[in-house]
């Protein structure tokens, strides 16, 4: 039951009914009495895989997806076994409420010296107090760089071995370096207890961290042992544009919240190989960046978040992880922010988000969360996610979702496992706003995906407010269906570029990669195979528009249908195997197998 694609026909959503004619019965199509797209769309918002609606709409910020929580909670409220009553912390452990940069996701209006409203909370748990690069921030925020103090402080260039640095101050480093050049071999860094008084500043400037450099300082760190145990303790803090980390062969571990084992805001640089890190408390990830992101680099070594609302990588950054295992056992595994990006080579990924505990967890259950959150934590943008070869484990619900935000996703040669029966492969939608992500009805996701040498196999849905962009190529093979359903908010259809964000990057018009140029039309259909019945119908009462889901399959890869399927257009020469199903284009034409 397989049939080729030839070069870009059946596709074009202006294929009319007229045009169904004598062309394509030329071609071998047969003409039958059609049901239309809308006929075979599912309004029931089974798009909705994502959207479990919180009725309890929240005032405050959203919490941030991996679990910033609002307000600014200290302590391990939303650790594991937590009541949770505190609202989850920024995903990658930001608190809600006064949690530095939480107060609106990513991108949000509250930009530094912005509005001040609290943004939305970010998607895993990351609240809407004040979020990187946000403005004034929700309770307890500050519009002031607070570093607070340090129990020591290396402002000299220096090297310095086998010392040991501890702090157990409030709104205190256990070592800072300040402005120097500095290396440290066989050190170790103990942060046993100590307040943090205000969570965004230790999210955002390194308040309570066991070591913070800070000032244009330079540091290279070997073989060191750094442990904390206090709010905002994240293990190592790099701040601030010409301020360089570079850790190597060490172990990080941290238990509270909002303390992730690395951590890099503000335009720092953090350069990693070979690290064990390991953290427990909410809103903790292995891998944090925060407000004014920056750029991070780590090559090897294992990172493992314990907490909910922690994913294995949090960004706000330029993130990118090579040979690396990296573990989220309560979290989903990687969260992207607006304008920003995680690149991952050769690594092993799992995530395990939580149905319930997770801060976002009442709107999606994920593995690899993409949005913008509007805390003001992430410039808005087109995200970038890509990963080239090794795992991909989503334990528990969908493996990509995508609101309120553009953004590019590549894969090549990645083995994906996704084992929740139950989940999608990816959902692309609007949600209701009740994080604060964007309006409701206009805050769908935009996704240009492109896969070489892929397997996918699962369900795919987007909403009509939403666009996908999917391209197989270099013998790549999707398993499963694509189905465009109804915003659940009853938001009109989309067209790339037109979601409620400033800026999308080169995201495709005309329902195509930027490249492709016009949709084909039905005027080459003779070239099509002659095995597939086609049936056309005026389709009037859909809701989609010209590009919601495009389907590019080239040459050599395979679309293996597992149930009746709801696009835009199809174009490519590849491989269809219809296993008795339909594909129904937005105009109400219905491919099938002959």
């Amino acid at each position: 039951m397989k049939r080729k694609i030839a070069a870009a026909v059946l596709c074009s959503m202006a294929l009319t009914a007229s045009s169904v004619g004598a062309d394509t019965a030329a071609a071998g199509f047969t003409r039958l009495s059609a049901q239309t797209a809308a006929d075979s769309l599912q309004s029931d918002s089974t798009t909705s895989d994502t959207a479990q609606t919180d009725s309890t709409k929240s005032t405050t910020p959203p919490a941030k997806p991996d679990g910033e929580a609002d307000g600014s909670a200290q302590g391990d409220t939303n650790t594991p076994d937590g009541s949770g009553e505190t609202p989850p912390a920024k995903p990658d452990g930001e608190a809600d409420g006064s949690a530095p940069g939480d107060a609106n996701a990513p991108g949000g209006a509250s930009l530094p010296g912005g509005s001040g409203e609290t943004p939305p909370a970010k998607p895993d748990g990351e609240t809407g107090g004040n979020a990187q690069g946000g403005g004034m921030g929700g309770p307890g925020g500050s519009q002031e760089i607070d570093q607070g103090s340090a129990a020591t402080t290396i402002s000299e260039d220096c090297t310095v071995s086998d010392e040991t640095y501890t702090s157990s101050g409030d709104n205190e480093n256990a070592l800072r370096v300040d402005g120097a050049s500095v290396t440290l071999d066989g050190v170790t860094v103990q942060k046993t207890g100590g307040a943090s008084s205000n969570a965004e500043n230790g999210d955002f400037y390194g308040v309570n961290a066991g070591l913070l450099a800070t000032n244009g300082a330079d540091v290279t760190i070997t073989n060191a042992e750094i442990e904390t145990s206090a709010q905002n303790g994240n293990g190592v803090f790099s701040y601030g544009n010409g301020t360089t980390v570079t850790i190597s062969d060490s172990v990080i571990t941290t238990t509270a919240d909002n303390s992730g084992g690395i951590q890099t805001t503000g335009g720092g640089t953090t350069i990693a190989s070979d690290l064990t890190v390991t953290t427990s408390g909410s809103s903790a990830a292995a891998i944090r960046s925060d407000r004014g992101g920056g750029i991070v680099d780590v090559d090897g070594g294992t990172y493992t978040s314990n907490g909910y609302n922690s994913p294995a990588v949090y960004s706000t950054a330029e993130i990118s992880v090579a040979n690396a295992e990296l573990t989220a056992n309560n979290s989903e595994a990687i969260v992207i922010e607006g304008q920003n990006s995680v690149s991952l080579t050769n690594c092993i990924v799992s995530g395990n988000m939580s149905d319930d505990k997770g801060s976002s967890s009442d709107i999606n259950v994920h593995n690899v969360m993409i949005y913008q959150s509007m805390s003001g934590d992430a410039e808005e943008g087109t995200s970038a996610f890509s990963m080239d070869g090794g795992v991909l484990t989503a334990r528990n619900g969908d493996m990509f979702y995508v609101t309120n935000t553009a953004c590019t996703i590549d894969l090549k040669n990645v083995t994906i496992m996704t084992e929740d029966d139950d989940a999608n492969l990816m959902t692309i939608t609007g949600n209701d706003a009740s994080h604060g992500w964007g309006t409701a009805g206009a805050n769908g996701g935009e996704v240009v995906m492109t896969c070489s040498g892929q397997t996918l196999e699962g369900d795919i849905v987007v909403d009509s407010i939403s666009v996908l962009d999917l391209t197989l190529s270099d013998s790549s093979e999707l398993i499963g269906t694509v189905n465009i359903v109804e915003n659940a908010e009853g938001g009109a259809a989309a067209s790339a570029g037109s979601h409620d964000k400033s800026d999308h990057g080169d995201m495709p018009g005309n329902g195509g990669k930027p490249d492709n140029g016009e949709m084909p039309n039905n005027e080459n259909a003779e070239s099509a195979p002659s095995n597939v019945e086609e049936m056309s119908e005026d389709a009037d009462s859909t809701d989609i528009s010209l590009e919601n889901a495009v389907i590019t399959i080239d040459a050599g890869s395979t679309w293996t249908l597992t149930g009746d399927c709801v696009i835009t257009s199809l174009n490519g020469e590849g491989t269809i195997n219809f296993n008795g199903y339909t594909i129904t284009l937005a105009d109400g034409t219905v491919l099938s197998e002959q």
